[in-house]
């Protein structure tokens, strides 16, 4: 396992519609491993591929609960219910915050990374990251979709 480097705002890999995957194999697992330690170092809840410049379907997500880390790898969203505003931030880009309206629940479809085809609903702050990061997949990052005047940057501590 490895921290990979993450890819921050400006990287036009950020803007790329990232690739499905058509193998779950060796190097899938260990991409994996990479972005789940890579997510874990940097503190955040979720990790799509193309932030650690891969362009592949490959999305990781961790609530820090009981249940560990979730990988979702070509997700599809299904359907989306309600709404909900929530701050948000972004590994890609550090220290700043924005509102944002996002679905209050969704159906994903997606494969585990033991190759089984899964459906799931997912609320609140699963639903967030997982709205998130299949943007990630998409060439979509969260600052262009913010509500107006509300982003913040806070000062990283010394």
């Amino acid at each position: 396992m490895a921290i990979r480097n993450l890819r921050y705002e400006g990287d036009e890999i950020l803007k790329k519609v990232s690739r499905e995957v058509e193998q779950i194999d060796e190097k899938i697992q260990i991409l994996i491993d990479d972005m789940i330690e890579t997510m874990h170092k940097y503190n955040g809840v979720g990790l799509a591929a193309v932030q650690v410049g891969v362009l592949k379907r490959v999305v990781v997500i961790d609530l820090y609960d009981d249940k560990g880390p979730i990988v979702l790898i070509n997700p599809k969203i299904l359907k989306t219910k309600g709404e909900q505003e929530v701050e948000e931030g972004c590994l890609s880009f550090p220290n700043q915050f924005a509102k944002i309206v996002r679905p209050l629940e969704v159906e994903v479809e997606y494969t585990d990374r033991n190759g089984k085809r899964k459906k799931t609903k997912a609320k609140e702050l699963l639903a967030q990251a997982i709205c998130h990061e299949v943007d990630h997949l998409n060439g979509e990052v969260f600052v262009d979709k913010i509500i107006p005047g509300t982003m913040e940057y806070i000062e990283p501590e010394k």
